[in-house]
């Protein structure tokens, strides 16, 4: 039932040498990432424009529940890694948006004040909030 699997001894040293993948700075300088936090907010940051757009993920969205009002942070603000930027409240609960990144802010989407219900329908788009320079 059960077969006996025989390996090489250096075949199986071979698979685990760690690879060095040269890292392309054309590249590096042109591509968009989005990284997370672990208090679900996120981060789009460009490198070329030095500028990142910061909001909540979907899972955040979704633990929160329909939100009724966004307050955001004023424009020209200096904010340091775990400063508020804001805050979201739903039906369910209210919760605070930290920064994970320090710099300014330089724009705002002003849309969320007037329409809180784009971090229901695309939290991870429209919803972007913050738009920081570093």
């Amino acid at each position: 039932m059960y077969r006996a699997i025989y390996a090489s001894p250096f075949r199986a040293t071979s698979l685990v040498r760690p690879h060095i993948i040269p890292r392309s700075t054309v590249f590096a300088r042109t591509i968009v990432t989005k990284r997370y936090t672990k208090d679900h907010e996120w981060i789009s940051y460009d490198s070329e424009t030095k500028i990142g757009t910061i909001s909540i993920t979907k899972y955040a969205q979704s633990q929160l529940g329909d939100v009724v009002f966004v307050e955001l942070a004023s424009k020209g603000t200096t904010v340091e890694i775990g400063d508020s930027l804001g805050a979201v409240e739903s039906v369910k609960a209210a919760s605070d948006i930290y920064a994970p990144v320090s710099g300014t802010i330089k724009e705002l989407n002003s849309a969320l004040e007037g329409k809180p219900s784009l971090l229901n329908e695309s939290p991870e788009s429209e919803g972007g909030d913050k738009f920081i320079r570093r």
